[in-house]
């Protein structure tokens, strides 16, 4: 099988790409951990001075793998979601720019993946969309969070609770993308956005994400809480019903 996270480096920039696209490059553990290993290796790799993260084909990441969701013993299920929020959580700790080109469909772990960017730049054709409630669930991994700090507690609850999808511009309008482009100017967007960035002095990049970090703070108590949450919600009989109706769609 193909790796499920494919590296590319262009003049000191490095696209770490989500590579699974016949399945909408859902976050399964094995795309979870080749993740983790491709943002340490561009975290720690001198010749790397920033970071791309993409989706390979329709969609940027449709959220984590139902597999997943099968075990819903929730100690268990609290382990696991704990190391996939660590892995998001990668994106904002690393000391050098990440930008992500969103093209497609951005939902569940993959927005957050996403919204965790210090730049997000989209295509015409991205969309948002909170659809746990759909699975019985909540947003996790940040997803509550994250969102409460980028957009504010009033979006947040029409996001969160409304259910609705957000397209390209309406999601510049709320703060959760720094740009929209034609999809076939996306990657030309995204490297050149990179290169603004990377003008500035490295260090000083670095101690300004971690102020930025230490501002948010909160964020990471909120995971905490909806990891509790999403770990008791798995062992409801209205998940389990809603999963299957999911699987049975798939």
């Amino acid at each position: 099988m193909a790796d499920p996270v494919a590296v590319e480096d262009r003049d000191g920039v490095r696209w770490v790409v989500l590579d699974r696209p016949e399945r909408r490059n859902a976050i399964d553990l094995e795309l979870q951990t080749a993740l983790g290993d491709a943002l340490v290796a561009a975290a720690t790799d001198e010749a790397v001075d920033a970071i791309v993260v993409a989706g390979r084909g329709p969609a940027f990441s449709a959220g984590g793998d139902l597999s997943r969701f099968a075990d819903a013993d929730p100690r268990s299920f609290r382990g696991s979601s704990h190391d996939l929020t660590a892995t998001i959580g990668l994106v904002e700790r690393i000391e050098k720019p990440v930008v992500a080109a969103i093209g497609g469909v951005a939902t569940g772990a993959g927005l957050q993946l996403a919204l965790a960017c210090d730049l997000r730049i989209a295509s015409t054709d991205a969309r948002f969309m909170w659809r746990e409630g759909h699975l019985g669930l909540l947003p996790a991994h940040g997803g509550i969070a994250r969102l409460v700090a980028m957009v504010g507690l009033g979006p947040a609850r029409d996001l969160v609770l409304g259910g609705g999808d957000v397209d390209a511009a309406r999601a510049h309008q709320l703060g959760l993308v720094t740009a929209v482009v034609d999809p076939a100017e996306l990657e030309s967007a995204v490297t050149e956005a990179v290169e603004r960035i990377l003008r500035r002095g490295a260090q000083a990049y670095a101690a300004a994400k971690r102020v930025l970090g230490i501002v948010v703070a909160d964020v990471h108590r909120g995971q905490l809480a909806e990891t509790l949450g999403q770990s008791l919600l798995v062992t409801t009989e209205e998940h389990r019903d809603r999963l299957d109706a999911a699987r049975r769609r798939r």
